[in-house]
C-alpha cells in the first residue's frame, strides 16, 4: 500500500513554501491584479429597473467583432499607449450581449433588415426597410398593409422628440427604417425606382421622410444624401456643377420646410451648423450629395462638415428641450462602406470617431434615465491574423514575438488585417504583390477572394449598454430582441397606445 503524501509536505519538500503557506504565487502578478480590481468593479454594479425617458442607439455599419478589436488597437496606438490592452468608451459600457443578425431569407445580412430588426423588433428579408418577411423583394403591391412600426414613430406618437443622424445618405438602408416602408432599399429616390413601382403607389424614401406623419416628424435629421432631395434641374448649393437627381421636379427641402410654416432649418455645411440654436423646432442637415465624407477626408470638404461627435452632441441638445423625453439614432455609416473597399485605414478612422460620438453622448446624458445601446447591423469578412508582436503597429506587417517578420510560403510578408473577399485580391496567375505602404489612407489590404466589393460577414455582433434595464442585454440574442428591450424599458408602445390595439 503507497503512502499518501501531504499536499503541504510535497510542497515544502519542493521548496514551494508559499504554497503551504496557502498564498497564491501569483497575487502580486499585474494581470491578475487588474482582473481582481476588474472583478470588484463589477460587484459594484447594480441593475437600474427606472423607466428610460431617453433613448440612444447608436449603430456602428459593419462594426463586427473584429472591428471593434481593431478599432480599439488603433485608436490606443494613435494616442501612442497600449493599444492590446486599451478599452474604447463603448466596451466600459457595462453590460454586453452577443447579437445574432441573420434575417429571414439569408444567413449574412445587409444593413436594411438588421436596422428593421432593431427598431421594429421583426426579422425580415434582406434588401427590405419597414415591412415584414412576407413580402418579396421589389413587389411594391405586395408591401401595402405589410408595414411595421418603429420606435421612433412609437416615441413621436407618445409626445417624445426624435432625431436620426448617419454619416451615410440619410436615405441610406440603416436611418431609413427608422421611417420607411420599402420593398426595395435602393428606392432612395424616384430616379432609383422602377416605373413600376411608381405605378403601383409606392413613394421612394425622400419623399417618406419629408411626409412621415407621425406626430410632427423628426425634430433633428442630419446626414447626407441632398442629391434624392433636390430636382435635376436644380443645381447643388455646394457642389454647383452638379444637380439634384430627382425627375419629378419636386424640391422635398422646400416642401419640408414648408410643412413647418417655414420655421424648420435648413443646413448643408458646417458654419450653418454650428450657428444652430438648440431650441430650434426643426432641424435638416444635409451636407453631402452623397454619403458625408469619411473621416479621414472631412477636413478636406468644401462646405465644412461636422463630425459624428458634434452631430450626436447637437441632437441631445436640441432633442433634450421636450420635457417628455427623447428617441435618437445614430449611425456610424462609413465603417461599412470602407470594409467594402478593402480600406481597413478609413474604416478604423470612422470607428474611432463612432467611438468619439458615443463618448461624447455619455458626457451629455444621465444614465440614471438614458438607455444608451451601442451594436453593429452586421459585420464584414475582415481579420486580425499571424501571431504579430504586442504593439506591432495595426496597418503594417507581421512582425513576431521573437523580432522576425512573417513570411507566406511565398517568402513575402503579410498585414495583420486583411479580407477573405474584396477588391485587394491578386488576379489569377499573377504572384503576390510584397505590401508597401500599408499605413497609406488609399491601402487596400490583400484579399483572398476576388471581388469588386468586399462582402459582409454573418458571425454575431456585439452589444454594449448602459442605462435603465440595459442589463436584459446579457448572453446571445437574436438582433430583433434590441428593439423589445428598448420598449420594455420605455414603455414606448404602451404609451402611444400601440400594445392595447394590438391586443
Amino acid at each position: 500500500m503507497r503512502r499518501l503524501v501531504s499536499a503541504a509536505a510535497l510542497l515544502a519538500a519542493t521548496g514551494n513554501l508559499a504554497y503551504a503557506q496557502n498564498t497564491l504565487p501569483q497575487l502580486n502578478d499585474s494581470y491578475f491584479r487588474a482582473a481582481q480590481s476588474a472583478l470588484q468593479e463589477r460587484l459594484r454594479v447594480t441593475p437600474n429597473t427606472n423607466r428610460a425617458k431617453n433613448v440612444i442607439l447608436f449603430v456602428g455599419d459593419g462594426m463586427g467583432i473584429s472591428t471593434v478589436t481593431a478599432g480599439r488597437i488603433y485608436e490606443g496606438q494613435k494616442r501612442g499607449v497600449d493599444g492590446e490592452s486599451n478599452s474604447l468608451t463603448m466596451e466600459k459600457l457595462p453590460f454586453a450581449a452577443l447579437s445574432k443578425t441573420y434575417t429571414h431569407d439569408a444567413q449574412v445580412a445587409d444593413s436594411a433588415p438588421t436596422a428593421v430588426a432593431m427598431v421594429t423588433g421583426v426579422k425580415t428579408r434582406n434588401d427590405v426597410i419597414g415591412i415584414n418577411s412576407e413580402v418579396e423583394v421589389g413587389d411594391c403591391a405586395g408591401s401595402k398593409g405589410k408595414e411595421v412600426l418603429s420606435l421612433a414613430a412609437m416615441a413621436e406618437r407618445a409626445g417624445q422628440a426624435t432625431g436620426v443622424v448617419s454619416t451615410a445618405r440619410i436615405t441610406h438602408a440603416t436611418p431609413a427604417a427608422m421611417y420607411a416602408h420599402s420593398a426595395h432599399r435602393d428606392w432612395e429616390g424616384d430616379a432609383n425606382m422602377t416605373p413600376e413601382a411608381i405605378a403601383a403607389g409606392c413613394k421612394d424614401i425622400a419623399q417618406q421622410l419629408v411626409t412621415w406623419s407621425h406626430g410632427d416628424g423628426f425634430e433633428v435629421i442630419l446626414g447626407g444624401g441632398r442629391d434624392r432631395f433636390l430636382p435635376e434641374t436644380m443645381n447643388d448649393p455646394e457642389d454647383t456643377d452638379r444637380k439634384g437627381s430627382r425627375k419629378d421636379g419636386r424640391n422635398l427641402v422646400q416642401e419640408w420646410q414648408s410643412r413647418y410654416s417655414n420655421s424648420g432649418t435648413f443646413l448643408w455645411n458646417k458654419e450653418q451648423f454650428d450657428r444652430i440654436d438648440p431650441k430650434t423646432p426643426h432641424v435638416l442637415g444635409l451636407f453631402e450629395r452623397s454619403h458625408m465624407r469619411y473621416e479621414a477626408d472631412r477636413a478636406k470638404d468644401n462646405g465644412g462638415e461636422p463630425s459624428l461627435a458634434e452631430m450626436t452632441v447637437k441632437s441631445i441638445d436640441i432633442l433634450s428641450q421636450n420635457p417628455n423625453g427623447f428617441f435618437l439614432m445614430v449611425e456610424g455609416g462609413r465603417i461599412d462602406h470602407a470594409h467594402h473597399d478593402s480600406n481597413a485605414y478609413r474604416s478604423l478612422e470612422d470607428m474611432v470617431a463612432f467611438d468619439n460620438a458615443v463618448k461624447a453622448a455619455l458626457e451629455k446624458v444621465n444614465l440614471a434615465e438614458t438607455l444608451v445601446v451601442v451594436t453593429a447591423d452586421h459585420s464584414h469578412v475582415f481579420t486580425i491574423a499571424g501571431y504579430p508582436k504586442r504593439g506591432n503597429p495595426i496597418l503594417e506587417t507581421i512582425v513576431e514575438p521573437d523580432g522576425k517578420p512573417k513570411l507566406g510560403k511565398d517568402g513575402k510578408p503579410f498585414t495583420t488585417l486583411g479580407y477573405a473577399n474584396g477588391p485587394g485580391a491578386v488576379k489569377e496567375g499573377e504572384p503576390r504583390p510584397v505590401p508597401t505602404n500599408t499605413t497609406a489612407p488609399d491601402y487596400k489590404q490583400q484579399s483572398l477572394v476576388p471581388l469588386d466589393s468586399e462582402t459582409h460577414g454573418g458571425e454575431d455582433v456585439a452589444i454594449f449598454a448602459g442605462g435603465p434595464w440595459a442589463h436584459l442585454f446579457a448572453g446571445v440574442v437574436e438582433q430583433n430582441y434590441i428593439y423589445h428591450v428598448i420598449d420594455h424599458a420605455t414603455k414606448l408602445s404602451e404609451r402611444s397606445g400601440l400594445r392595447a390595439a394590438a391586443q
